[in-house]
């Protein structure tokens, strides 16, 4: 393939301006490869954005994406990048009623606080002793298998190799981890909290025979090597922005509203027709790597599209006046919110939750989860906000999958919110609507994004927050050296849904750039 008149020439065209490809441009850049980044939006960053959601009300929030765990710090270096995550010093707090009283765990602050708290809620030192060793586990697991995300695909055997623990390979790998959280605990709330880092955006029960819910615990629990969520310092959109001068520095140029159409390859060079409002453009390249998912590569290379991936989540944005007063008068809201705060979902409110989504219905008691983040890092709030004591709040719902959505997107999510914000009530000393802020516009400053929503904002396939179902971390059929190879030689799969994708990590940006720097080299 020649390039022709007006043609645009590159070493690396590059679809798609969210975290990965930003990743992916700033390596090959820096490497001193020529490199075009093609964003159809006008802004960069995709779902790891920080955004002004209400009018007129000074708070940048992580509208999509939020915390930061599986990013390397090995990137970070690399790049030489202009960004902080902190450390939320409470993990958890998951409130409950017993025996007709308010109360909770919460785990975090310190060894001996923990352990206090898991004796108060379960009456003795079980299932904080189970609690210990399980979480041993998954660290020794994180840092064994986290690492390996940056190098070429490790097979099968080598990881099991790698992670040289049959019981725990067993309970990770190839068991529902169901069988693992039943068999290291017996309370049902210290269960559920265990369960849900199997369920983030992924619609599957405990047992599912497809390991879905595993693969999703892998991910959550591997991060870093020790597994920890930290809070984006200036929120998500401070990795982007600093990702994007990274690139621009080395010399990439970055193009926004700039939309591809098309790719052609005949294997030995691509070119990518893009479209603007000034009409339609070609860069042709030696690589294309397509921060995009799976589906639309297929469209961009006029391949048969695989079946997407559904997503099965509820986000939630809020910006309050002040914090909630709880109804366990044992734990400051200050506390409780500044880790992951777990409503309705213990063990068995989640298996039903799962149920009567499964079979069409609404979760009765819908399961979610959330987070201040300007309680660990201010900065995102105006001065006057928070001087004022205003926070954000970020909630996460499980087991609302895409298909309870589609006869009617607006109604559905309306009435999930209702019944969602009301068994967040149930834990309140005052109902949360008293405690929302309002816009220039005196509205509520809250909003909701279904799956259906996601996918018409971001083109997420079926709502999908990892663009597809996440892959063990190993070699599989057709996964290449890097997990980001595809059927086309010259074209490679930079986004979430490559092998070893999900998450805001930068992981397959960075390892389609290594694949083009071994293959040019």
């Amino acid at each position: 393939m020649s390039a022709t008149e007006g043609t645009r020439t590159y070493d690396a065209v590059i679809v798609g301006g969210g975290h990965n490809g930003l990743v992916a441009a700033a390596y090959l850049a820096r490497a001193g490869r020529s490199v075009l980044v093609l964003e159809r939006l006008d802004h960069t960053g995709g779902a790891a954005v920080s955004t002004r959601a209400f009018a007129g009300v000074d708070a940048r929030l992580s509208r999509y994406s939020y915390l930061v765990s599986l990013l390397p710090s090995k990137i970070v270096r690399d790049l030489g990048l202009d960004f902080r995550v902190r450390a939320r010093t409470i993990s958890s707090y998951t409130p409950v009623q017993r025996g007709g009283c308010a109360t909770g765990l919460l785990v975090g602050g310190d060894q001996e606080r923990t352990r206090e708290a898991f004796a108060r809620l379960t009456g003795g030192e079980r299932e904080y002793e189970a609690w210990q060793r399980f979480y041993e586990m998954t660290g020794r697991l994180a840092r064994r298998v986290f690492p390996t995300l940056t190098e070429p695909l490790p097979s099968r055997e080598e990881l099991r190799c790698r992670v040289d623990d049959e019981s725990t390979w067993r309970a990770v790998f190839e068991e529902p981890i169901g069988v693992a959280v039943e068999d290291s605990f017996t309370d049902d709330l210290v269960r559920g909290v265990v369960l849900t880092d199997a369920l983030i955006g992924t619609f599957a029960d405990a047992h599912d025979a497809s390991l879905a819910q595993n693969r999703c615990f892998l991910y959550h629990v591997i991060g870093g090597g020790t597994g920890a969520w930290d809070v984006p310092v200036g929120g998500m959109g401070a990795l982007t922005d600093a990702l994007a001068a990274a690139a621009r520095a080395a010399g990439a140029v970055i193009e926004t509203g700039h939309e591809a159409v098309r790719i052609d390859t005949d294997g030995h060079t691509a070119e990518v027709v893009h479209r603007t409002a000034d009409g339609e453009g070609v860069a042709a390249a030696r690589y294309v790597l397509v921060n995009a998912s799976p589906q639309e590569l297929a469209r961009l290379m006029g391949d048969p599209a695989p079946e997407p991936a559904e997503g099965a989540q509820l986000k939630v944005n809020m910006l309050l006046k002040r914090l909630p007063k709880l109804r366990d008068p044992s734990v400051d809201p200050r506390e409780a919110f500044s880790g992951t705060f777990h409503i309705a979902e213990g063990y068995r409110q989640l298996a039903t939750a799962h149920a009567q989504a499964a079979a069409g219905e609404l979760p009765t008691a819908p399961p979610s989860e959330i987070y201040c983040h300007s309680l660990t890092d201010p900065s995102i709030l105006g001065p006057d906000l928070a001087a004022r004591g205003y926070h954000t709040l970020t909630l996460f719902g499980l087991h609302t999958p895409a298909r309870l959505f589609a006869r009617d997107n607006d109604g559905v999510r309306e009435e999930l919110l209702k019944s969602t914000l009301a068994q967040f009530d149930a834990h309140l000393a005052e109902p949360l609507a008293d405690c929302l802020a309002l816009d220039a516009e005196g509205r509520p400053c809250i909003e909701a994004k279904t799956p259906l929503d996601l996918e018409r904002d971001l083109r997420l396939p079926g709502g999908n927050i990892f663009h597809r179902a996440l892959s063990w971390p190993y070699a599989q059929e057709g996964s290449g050296r890097w997990g980001v190879e595809t059927r086309h030689a010259r074209v490679l799969l930079c986004g979430a849904g490559a092998v070893r994708g999900g998450g805001v990590s930068g992981v397959p940006g960075h390892n389609a750039a290594m694949a083009v720097l071994e293959a040019t080299s």
